[in-house]
């Protein structure tokens, strides 16, 4: 899996311990080996992880070994990411996106 530094991944086994049980909001990006556009969005979940520690935690998920997951919240394409509060998705962004664009859009998060 395309490692972005600092981001944990969480498994199907992991995820409602580390992600729908968490005490903050969670986002989370669906991802997989083969995804190019994944691999540009990896230094930016990288600076975001670092930047909003306090506030978010960031986490990667492997597609291709968690189908569980995947199909329970209809991920299709890659990268796909969902932000998490409470247990509960709430925001969907698929592709990849600048720095400065995936903030603003986790600004209400």
């Amino acid at each position: 899996m395309v490692r972005a530094t600092g981001v944990d991944e969480v498994t199907d086994a992991s995820f409602e311990t580390e992600v729908l049980k968490s005490g903050r909001p969670v986002l989370v990006e669906f991802t997989a080996d083969w995804c190019g556009p994944c691999r540009q969005l990896a230094p930016v979940l990288s600076a975001v992880a670092r930047e909003e520690a306090d506030r978010l935690k960031v986490v990667q998920l492997d597609v291709d070994v968690n189908p569980e997951t995947t199909l329970r919240y209809g991920v299709l394409s890659m990268p796909t990411l969902i932000v998490f509060r409470d247990g509960e998705p709430v925001r969907q962004m698929v592709g990849a996106r600048s720095k400065r664009g995936l903030l603003q859009e986790l600004a209400d998060a």
